[in-house]
């Protein structure tokens, strides 16, 4: 019985031989078959094939004709800078202010435009060209009626603007403004339309400005006396007011900006520089203007017209014989009333004109035949 179990541990011993061969064989088979290299695609991955390896940046010059017109009027703008003097208080007198406004080089004389009320109080002007330069600057005279001034500064002026024909401007015309906002931002492009034309405002002293252009062109406080150009970079007004609400309401308006037309302008500033200042016509009186409440309360015998309260001594009025207590209704063919103040009718004409004044005294209509005298507005 032995020789048999020997016989069977040898053969148990060589079928596990023969096994573990074959599988080491098979096994290293599948081994090189999984690890072989597999083909590289020839697809690129699509997600990505469009990026290239670095970014290019474009350097395209856009030029259009609102950036041409900048670049040229834009060395012609100034900012206008002078010292407002501090008020008296209770508890003393405050320092001096600064104030601030634009305006538009119109001569290479260093002739400067710009609002009268940027500089009616203001002393120690100056102002500051677009590269900063700054440069001393005087009055040379005003029209408070109109809003004008003319400054003359001393220096090399860099440039000098074009005025251009307001008449010619139509609602819906492009315009852009260049100004100060602030007095801070020196040289700052708003772009808008003309709104409209002839447009008239209160001024709140007894007379309308009149042919207003009106824009929706930003204008900022800093912005008054500085330039509203057309696209052909000519000076078509100067940017004077804003309007953000009305008639005592709460309503807040948005885009009321008004300009005096460049023709007004030209007019005004001409003369200044040739003659030192602006004449208006020159009645030589005194007045309270007459509204419908005020002729109510007084039993006045007119809605609108001027109550003479003072005539001064030779002058064109006493010359005609118009008298304190008079009540002035019409100029000419031009009459007093809710849209013509009697500063407006009587702006209609020019020193030396001979007009027909109408006048009542104790309620029957008088008139008076007057040659106007001249006035300085400065």
């Amino acid at each position: 019985m032995t020789w048999k179990r020997v016989l069977y541990v040898l053969f148990v011993g060589l079928v596990a031989v023969v096994s573990a061969t074959a599988g080491a064989v098979v096994g290293g088979q599948v081994v090189l078959t999984v690890a072989k290299p597999r083909a590289v695609s020839s697809v690129a991955p699509t997600a990505f094939s469009d990026v290239p390896a670095q970014l290019q940046v474009s350097n395209t010059q856009i030029e259009t004709a609102i950036t041409q017109t900048v670049e040229k009027l834009g060395p012609a703008v100034v900012t206008v800078i002078g010292t407002v003097p501090g008020q008296n208080t209770f508890f003393g007198r405050l320092p001096d202010g600064q104030s601030s406004g634009s305006g538009v080089i119109i001569s290479s004389e260093g002739y400067i435009v710009t609002n009268n009320h940027v500089v009616e109080s203001a002393s120690d002007l100056s102002v500051i060209l677009s590269d900063g330069t700054q440069l001393p600057a005087q009055v040379i005279s005003t029209d408070k009626y109109a809003d004008l001034a003319v400054l003359k500064a001393d220096g090399q002026m860099p440039a000098v603007a074009t005025i251009g024909n307001s008449d010619n401007l139509k609602s819906g015309e492009t315009v852009i403004a260049i100004g100060s906002p602030l007095g801070e931002f020196r040289n700052t492009v708003t772009v808008g339309v003309i709104s409209a034309t002839g447009r008239a405002l209160d001024s709140g002293n007894g007379y309308f400005m009149e042919d207003l252009l009106q824009t929706d062109a930003a204008i900022n406080q800093g912005n008054s006396g500085g330039p509203l150009v057309n696209l052909n970079g000519e000076v078509v007004g100067i940017n004077t007011l804003i309007v953000r609400g009305g008639n005592g309401g709460s309503a807040v308006a948005e885009g009321l900006g008004f300009a005096i037309p460049a023709n007004t302008m030209r007019f005004i500033a001409e003369r200044i520089i040739t003659q030192g200042y602006f004449a208006r016509p020159y009645l030589g009186v005194s007045y309270q203007s007459i509204s419908p409440s005020i002729a109510r309360r007084y039993d006045l015998p007119t809605e609108w017209g001027a109550y003479v309260t003072d005539v001064g001594f030779g002058s064109p009025a006493a010359d005609a014989g118009l008298k304190r207590g008079d009540i002035i209704v019409s100029i000419g063919e031009q009459s007093i009333d809710e849209q013509s103040s009697y500063i407006n009718v009587l702006f209609e004409y020019q020193p030396g004109d001979q007009v027909a004044i109408k006048a009542l005294r104790d309620g029957q209509e008088m008139a008076f035949d007057v040659i106007l005298g001249e006035a300085s507005t400065k």
